[in-house]
C-alpha cells in the first residue's frame, strides 16, 4: 500500500513535497493510517483535532491519545474543542452538519494563521460509496453522483483509491494503534444505517461491488466534464455580464433543446433551491423575481437578470462640495470646469454651475420624483414614466441615482439630464459631470 500511495501522491499531488501540510487526525483508524503514510513519505506535516465533545469522555481521549502520539513523534499538533449540540441548536441545524461547519471553518483559520499550506483528509473508497448513496436517496443531480473530490480549493483527500478493507490490513501489517468511535455502531445516523446494512447487501450480490462503483463513477465524472464544457460555451452566447449582474436572453434560452438543464447548471451555485419557480419564470409575467439567500433572479421582458440582494443603504444621501473634482462613493463621477462643450452623452452632462445650489445631493429615486427633460422645452415627466420609456428593469430602476440641486432635479444619472441646467449663450462658468463605468 505504501508503493501504490507514493505513486498516487507523486502523479497527482506532486506540488506537495516543498508544502506544509496539515493532517486532520480524528484518532480512528482511517486518519491514522492517513498520519502513518505521510510519516513514511517524510513530508513536513502537523496535525490538526477537533473534539466535538458529543461522546463525553470518549471524545477526550481521542483527543489525549492523539496528542500522545504527536508528542512521542513530534509531530506539531493543533487542537480545539466544540460545544456542537449547542450551535447545532442555535443554528437549527443537524448534528452531523453543524459539526461539518465548525470543522471546515476552524480548518481554513488554521491554515491562515498557521500559514499551512493544504488540509489532508482521511476519506476513503467506502466513504465515497456511503456519499454516494446518501445524496441518491435524497434526490440529486449529477453533481452529487460523482463523490467526494480528490482536491476541493485547499482540502485534499489523497485515500480515495483505497478501500477499507486495504486501509485495515496495512493497519494490522505496521502495528497502528487507534481509536473506536463509538458512535459508528449506532444506527440512528443515515451514514451508519448504509454501511451497515445497505453496503453488505450491494457486495454480497456482487463482490467486487467496489471497483465496479469506482468506474461508475469515473464515466460519471467524464460526463460532467462534458455537460460543464458545453454549458460554458453556451453560456457565453446566452448570458451577458453587466457589472455585478448577468442577462439571460430569453429568446436565446427558449432555441436551447433543453433550457431548464442550461438554467439548472448555470444557476446551482447561486444557493436557489425553487427550481419550478425558477423555470416557471421564463414563461412569467415580467416583474416575477425568485430568491435565495444572496441572490435574486428576476425576470425582465427580454432577459432573466440573476443579482447579488441589494444591502439596504444606511446612508440615504451623498453630498458633493463646491469645488470637489471627484465622487467616489456611491458611484464615480468626475467632475471638472471646461471652456467649451462637445457632443454630449448619456454618461455625462453640461450644467451650468451658476445654477447650481451647493452642496448636491446624490440619492435613489422616489415615487412621485419628476423634472423636465432635456430637449422637451420645460415640460415635466415623472421619473418612473421615463423608466417605463426607456423599458428599464426593476434592477435597473433600483440602481438609478438622482444629482439634484435645492430638491431638483440635474440629472437622471445616465439617463436623461434636466433642461432647467442647460448650457446657454448666457453661460459663463460651464461644468462637466461624467459617469465612470
Amino acid at each position: 500500500m505504501i508503493e501504490k500511495f507514493q505513486n498516487h501522491i507523486a502523479q497527482n499531488f506532486p506540488f506537495l513535497k516543498n508544502e506544509k501540510l496539515f493532517l486532520a487526525v480524528s484518532g480512528g483508524l482511517d486518519s491514522m493510517v492517513l498520519l502513518h503514510l505521510f510519516q513514511q513519505l517524510q513530508y513536513d506535516i502537523a496535525v490538526l483535532h477537533c473534539n466535538f465533545q458529543l461522546r463525553g469522555i470518549e471524545s477526550f481521549q481521542d483527543q489525549n491519545f492523539i496528542q500522545e502520539y504527536t508528542n512521542v513523534n513530534s509531530i506539531p499538533f493543533f487542537f480545539t474543542q466544540f460545544d456542537t449540540e449547542s450551535f447545532a441548536k442555535d443554528y437549527k441545524f443537524s448534528i452531523q452538519v453543524a459539526a461539518r461547519e465548525l470543522r471546515y471553518n476552524w480548518f481554513y483559520e488554521q491554515l491562515e494563521e498557521q500559514n499551512y499550506s493544504f488540509i489532508i483528509t482521511a476519506h476513503h473508497a467506502d466513504d465515497n460509496l456511503e456519499t454516494f448513496l446518501i445524496n441518491l436517496s435524497r434526490g440529486t443531480g449529477l453533481d452529487g453522483l460523482i463523490g467526494i473530490p480528490e482536491q476541493n480549493d485547499k482540502i485534499l483527500r489523497p485515500l480515495l483509491i483505497f478501500n477499507r478493507v486495504e486501509i485495515e490490513n496495512y493497519a494490522k501489517e505496521h502495528d497502528i494503534k487507534w481509536r473506536e468511535d463509538s458512535s459508528n455502531a449506532s444506527e440512528k445516523y443515515v451514514r451508519n444505517k448504509i454501511r451497515h446494512q445497505l453496503v453488505p447487501i450491494l457486495k454480497e450480490i456482487n463482490p467486487n461491488f467496489l471497483a465496479s462503483f469506482q468506474k461508475t463513477q469515473q464515466y460519471l465524472q467524464q460526463a460532467n466534464e462534458m455537460v460543464d464544457d458545453a454549458a460554458s460555451i453556451l453560456f457565453s452566447q446566452t448570458v451577458e455580464e453587466k457589472g455585478d449582474a448577468y442577462y439571460f436572453n430569453i429568446k436565446k434560452l427558449g432555441k436551447l433543446p433543453n433550457y431548464k438543464s442550461y438554467l439548472y447548471q448555470w444557476l446551482k451555485d447561486f444557493g436557489f433551491s425553487a427550481w419550478k419557480d425558477i423555470y416557471d419564470l421564463v414563461d412569467g409575467q415580467s416583474g416575477k423575481q425568485v430568491f435565495s439567500n444572496e441572490f435574486r433572479l428576476l425576470k425582465d421582458r427580454k432577459h432573466l437578470i440573476l443579482s447579488p440582494l441589494i444591502q439596504e443603504d444606511t446612508i440615504d444621501e451623498y453630498f458633493i462640495e463646491k469645488g470637489q473634482l471627484e465622487v467616489k462613493i456611491p458611484l464615480k463621477l468626475v467632475i471638472c470646469k471646461v471652456s467649451d462643450i462637445n457632443i454630449g452623452s448619456d454618461r455625462s452632462i453640461f450644467v451650468d454651475e451658476d445654477l447650481l445650489e451647493f452642496p448636491l445631493v446624490l440619492r435613489k429615486w422616489k415615487t412621485g420624483d419628476f423634472f423636465q427633460p432635456f430637449g422637451m422645452n420645460g415640460k415635466e415627466k415623472k421619473i418612473s414614466k421615463l423608466f417605463k420609456d426607456e423599458k428599464l428593469s426593476l434592477f435597473d430602476k433600483e440602481n438609478t441615482w438622482l444629482l439634484c440641486s435645492n430638491n431638483q432635479i440635474v440629472w437622471v444619472i445616465g439617463i436623461r439630464q434636466d433642461e432647467r441646467y442647460r448650457i446657454e449663450t448666457t453661460t459663463r462658468n460651464i461644468l462637466k459631470i461624467q459617469l465612470i463605468q
